[in-house]
């Protein structure tokens, strides 16, 4: 059986299912918000080696074990807060993803002190191309391999692929503007 792509797959799902929501009204929509921007992160690291739509699933508790995804909360995590963590039922119980992702959230605040958001940070480097982005992501963040860099990056506007031209999505998520146009 050929490959299919995300939006052929998305497409031929029921309205209801978490797939198709996503696709329709999140994926390769341009974000703007920082605290969103490391949502969609968390979800991405947490993914790796993991189903796809587990993690969609399990994002309403991803949010609540996160704290809304409030990047300045999560940078403050402490020790109690791994072990309630790694004791949620309601998300990824991975030691490994829990520490990159605390420490990617003080990573987020430095850069945020710096450069005024982590979204004028990341439009500070637009645009690179993939190995670029995948390279910066390594240098500064933990646990962002290839593939999570890449499929961040389409979630959240900033490379383009997220959606084929031919997707009934496609014109609304260009009309989000997102960062892939502004070259």
């Amino acid at each position: 059986m050929p490959d299919i792509s995300y939006c052929e797959f998305a497409n031929g799902l029921p309205l209801k299912n978490v797939d198709r929501i996503h696709h329709d009204t999140v994926h390769g929509f341009a974000v703007h918000d920082d605290n969103e921007l490391f949502g969609r992160l968390i979800l991405e690291i947490n993914q790796a080696g993991l189903n796809w739509t587990l993690i969609l699933k399990k994002e309403a508790g991803f949010r609540r074990a996160y704290d809304g995804f409030e990047v300045g909360r999560i940078a403050l995590y402490g020790d109690s807060d791994r072990l309630r963590l790694l004791a949620d039922a309601g998300i990824v119980r991975n030691r490994r993803k829990i520490e990159a992702i605390i420490h990617n959230a003080g990573v987020v605040m430095a850069l945020k002190q710096k450069h005024g958001s982590f979204k004028a940070w990341l439009d500070g480097h637009h645009p690179l191309e993939l190995p670029s982005w995948i390279k910066l992501f390594k240098t500064t963040f933990r646990f962002t391999g290839p593939e999570i860099v890449n499929e961040w990056l389409m979630s959240t506007g900033y490379i383009e692929g997220a959606h084929k031209p031919g997707c009934p999505v496609y014109k609304r998520v260009i009309a989000s503007r997102p960062m892939w146009l502004m070259r």
